[in-house]
């Protein structure tokens, strides 16, 4: 896809991978929105920040609404990125985490995908790219319920891109090891440090994506630190 002057949605943009996003995909000339409870501050001609909540799907008809209206209806790229994750023994973990996990990393991609996916049909272009996390490939003690929530991205973006292949829409999901985010700040058990991946590696792999060729598919990407511990 050629990404100049594409309009794409980049949920949970405050920091992060998300920032780390937006920030590339201005630099390919694309006009952003970005969808958040926090704006990430950024003063660019094509940025667009909407408040949203993706656990909240009247916010989120909201936030489309508003983007349509300020930026067209062509949407052609989404990037599903809000996601969060709380750490806790299986029959320990408080249930409003447990909640929280599933609206924001499961919920908040159904409802802002279903959004869009009427107009690239009728474009017959579009990308959707979900990121999961390694989390959704295997099981962690203590992170039960954040695997779960990953391997149910796993399983909806497979779905999802064999019903909307043959409209011409990708989906893609991205499995990330660790990154140094603000992620881990919830997760006592692990501290940020250099020898993560950067927000930008995954923004990079995110472009790359986007830019394919049109009949080429990036379908699950695993991206991992070489030297997770280090020389």
């Amino acid at each position: 896809m050629e990404l100049k002057n594409k309009v794409a949605i980049v949920t949970g943009v405050s920091k992060g991978i998300g920032k780390a996003t937006v920030e590339v995909l201005l630099d390919k000339g694309c006009i952003v929105a970005g969808w958040g409870r926090t704006s990430p501050g950024l003063n660019h001609s094509n940025f667009h920040f909407f408040k949203t909540d993706v656990r909240d799907f009247e916010s989120v008809k909201t936030a489309h609404s508003q983007t349509t209206k300020a930026l067209g209806e062509d949407i052609s790229i989404l990037i599903n990125n809000a996601g969060l994750g709380y750490e806790g023994a299986f029959e320990e973990l408080d249930i409003k985490h447990w909640h929280a996990m599933f609206e924001t990393n499961v919920d908040g991609i159904f409802y802002c995908s279903r959004l869009v996916v009427p107009k690239m049909k009728q474009n017959d272009e579009g990308h959707i790219i979900n990121i999961s996390s390694i989390a959704g490939n295997t099981g962690i003690p203590g992170m039960s319920a954040y695997c779960a929530t990953k391997h149910a991205v796993r399983g909806m973006s497979q779905s999802m891109y064999k019903e909307l292949r043959n409209f011409g829409i990708k989906v893609s999901c991205i499995y990330p090891g660790s990154v140094k985010t603000n992620f881990f700040d919830s997760i006592d058990s692990v501290t940020t440090n250099d020898n993560m991946m950067r927000p930008e590696d995954i923004a990079s792999t995110i472009v790359h994506c986007l830019e394919s060729h049109a009949n080429y598919h990036h379908v699950d990407i695993e991206v991992r630190p070489l030297r997770p511990k280090g020389k």
